[in-house]
């Protein structure tokens, strides 16, 4: 990797798709368009997700997430045994479709518009996750390359429907001996590719904390945290450790959030990192990409022997914050961690969903400008 500046400016991954994109995700879900004419638009959108970002001045890249239906079930579409089902068609399979209904309206989620990979049967890569995603961005940039991957505990619990997937896997720890193996295989690649970051996402750690393991939210196909959450947290920390164990080339790190599903911040989920912190510290990744950004997310906390990525931006809001409002949350962070661990981000993806934006790429280009702004002025 070049040598990055003070206060590296990256995104947390996800950038809103143009129309004819979106268009065309469609069309290739229902079998109406080929892999091969659906890459030549996603190519265009990335290459101009490339250039906005350069535009801005970001110090690391991202793809934008440009090829996938969201930010983990993509992977349906690269994975033996996981079919792609609505929400709508989950509710026909889960146990208890009034809680299921009532979670739905409660999150402001319609259930047509998103969908989720769900185990029907032995789950293997049937080809590379992201490899090839990085391959077309190297060919790009000279920058440094994030690649985001889904988590191991998501993927594992998001998976899992028991219905169905009980079939295959008698437990959800069950499938995540084939998850481990899925995503190790993946890092070995890319790394061999020359990822400068792989980042993981774990969005659904903090639900575990946040409502003590009773509310279930929708990224969870299988409804299955039954366990105390501190069981399922020491699941989370061995799935995670299990996949980085003895890699080292490529900087490792893990995103956190409370959702980035609707612009209506009181359905998302409210309450400090601090019950997360002790397993957050075990955990075998360099940086801790953590949502700091919105009131709800409370103090920022030290996580001894990490870095932070630290949210300045809300990619949900409309109001672009200004340099000197991201400089003072810089400040904060500095209270408690050396400029050389602080990294600079949104507190998520701009479009984590491809049919559910949460912003236009307009407003996200400017909030990462002023990120760089805030960046280069405390750097002088």
């Amino acid at each position: 990797m070049s040598l990055l500046p003070l206060f590296p400016v990256t995104t947390v991954g996800s950038w809103p798709r143009p129309p004819e994109l979106l268009r065309a995700q469609r069309l290739r879900q229902k079998g109406e368009m080929g892999e091969e004419e659906f890459n030549k638009l996603a190519d265009d959108a990335v290459l101009k997700v490339l250039r906005l970002q350069d535009e801005a001045g970001v110090d690391m890249v991202t793809d934008g997430e440009q090829r996938r239906d969201n930010f983990y079930s993509f992977v349906a579409t690269k994975m033996e045994g996981i079919k792609l089902m609505t929400l709508a068609e989950m509710l026909d399979l889960v146990e208890d479709k009034v809680s299921f209904e009532r979670i739905l309206r409660t999150l402001d989620v319609p259930s047509y518009s998103i969908s989720n990979a769900t185990c029907i049967g032995k789950v293997k890569r049937a080809r590379p996750l992201a490899v090839q995603e990085l391959k077309f961005v190297r060919q790009h940039t000279h920058k440094p390359v994030k690649v985001t991957l889904p988590g191991p505990y998501l993927m594992t619990r998001s998976m899992y429907l028991p219905s169905v997937s009980s079939k295959v896997y008698r437990t959800k720890e069950d499938l995540g001996e084939d998850v481990i193996v899925t995503l190790r295989e993946e890092i070995y690649e890319l790394m061999e590719q020359g990822a400068d970051f792989i980042q993981f996402d774990e969005p659904v750690l903090t639900e575990l904390v946040f409502t003590q393991g009773q509310t279930r939210t929708f990224m969870c196909a299988a409804l299955a945290a039954r366990k105390d959450p501190a069981e399922e947290l020491e699941f989370a920390v061995s799935l995670i450790n299990r996949v980085v164990d003895g890699f080292h080339r490529s900087r490792l790190g893990m995103h956190i959030c409370r959702g980035n599903w609707s612009q209506d911040e009181a359905t998302l989920l409210r309450g400090s990192y601090h019950p997360l912190l002790k397993y957050l510290e075990r955990m075998k990744v360099q940086q801790l990409v953590l949502e700091y950004a919105t009131e709800r997310a409370g103090d920022i906390l030290h996580f001894e022997g990490k870095e932070l990525g630290l949210g300045v931006v809300n990619p949900r809001t409309e109001n672009i914050e200004s340099v000197e409002e991201i400089k003072q949350s810089i400040e904060r962070a500095l209270r408690i961690y050396p400029p050389d661990k602080v990294w600079l981000n949104p507190d998520c993806g701009f479009s984590s969903f491809s049919n559910r934006p949460v912003n236009s790429s307009d407003i996200a280009f400017r909030k990462l400008k002023n990120i760089v702004a805030a960046a280069h002025s405390l750097r002088t």
